[in-house]
């Protein structure tokens, strides 16, 4: 039996929940980004915001052997308005889909390390960071974010299947 190249068995995975979380960010309110359903919630714009990351995640993850998640590239604006939200995550989408192609399984299977203050948090494959870290973690904010969605009586896009407000 041949082996499946990994990029191969990841990128079909990553487009489709890349392109599921942008429909998801396309309906984020402007005016709305204070929300937070509990004092110790996150708000709705730090979700947001937070999942414009996971693609940028990607790049670091595939072109570095490991970032420091306290520290924002340089240049960083918070987005404050779902246009700049939506401008953000395409950007960080194009640039993070961009390095995973062609990348080897050699390429994938090499330690990353995540540090926090300088602290170590984790090392593991790049493959484990882009599933669990990446994509696992993306879809986890996602869900969040939803439900913050349907508190705000926003329609809520079909995801994996019909939503109560879209079919298929």
């Amino acid at each position: 039996m041949r082996h499946m190249p990994l990029i191969d068995a990841l990128l079909p995975e990553f487009d489709r929940e890349m392109g599921l979380t942008r429909r998801v960010l396309d309906r984020v309110p402007d005016g709305k980004f204070d929300f937070r359903p509990h004092p110790t919630s996150r708000t709705l714009g730090q979700i947001a915001e937070h999942l414009t990351e996971m693609p940028y995640w990607t790049t670091a993850t595939m072109t570095q052997a490991g970032i420091d998640g306290m520290q924002k590239p340089d240049g960083y604006v918070i987005p404050e308005t779902r246009a700049a939200l939506l401008a953000l995550f395409d950007a960080n989408l194009k640039n993070g889909r961009a390095s995973l192609v062609g990348k080897t399984d050699g390429e994938f299977n090499a330690p990353w390390t995540l540090r926090a203050g300088g602290k170590e948090v984790f090392t593991m494959p790049k493959i484990t960071v882009m599933r669990n870290f990446v994509l696992n973690h993306m879809i986890h904010h996602r869900g969040q974010l939803v439900v913050y969605l349907r508190m705000l009586e926003v329609k809520i896009p079909s995801i994996y299947g019909p939503s109560g407000d879209e079919q298929l």
